[in-house]
């Protein structure tokens, strides 16, 4: 994967997480809060717990640090992948925000 296409790819993943903090606001009582600083998404519960994703662009991955630790992500194609071969992205972020918020939230790509 070339750097223009990490960035592309990585931009859709953020932005993702943006409108999916945006829709769970609409429709939960999570009161999420996503501030955007370049390439860094930092969700910030009610809790004042936070989990900060974050692009590392010279690796091609994607980071994610929750309570619940540091987990690493790669494209591989298809979906962005714990590079542990721990799950995908999204799932991740879902079961993690909802531990954090104390509630069932759901993202998705």
């Amino acid at each position: 994967m070339t750097d223009l296409e990490f960035m592309d790819r990585a931009e859709k993943l953020l932005l993702a997480v943006e409108q999916g903090c945006d829709r769970l606001n609409e429709d939960t009582d999570a009161d999420l809060d996503a501030q955007r600083s370049g390439g860094m998404v930092t969700l910030t519960f009610r809790n004042h717990s936070q989990i900060v994703i974050n692009l590392q662009k010279p690796l091609h991955e994607v980071w994610m640090a929750a309570r619940a630790g540091g987990f690493h992500y790669r494209f591989d194609g298809a979906q962005w992948m714990d590079t542990k071969g721990a799950g995908e992205f999204f799932a991740h972020l879902s079961r993690y925000a909802s531990e954090q918020a104390g509630l069932p939230l759901a993202f998705s790509a």
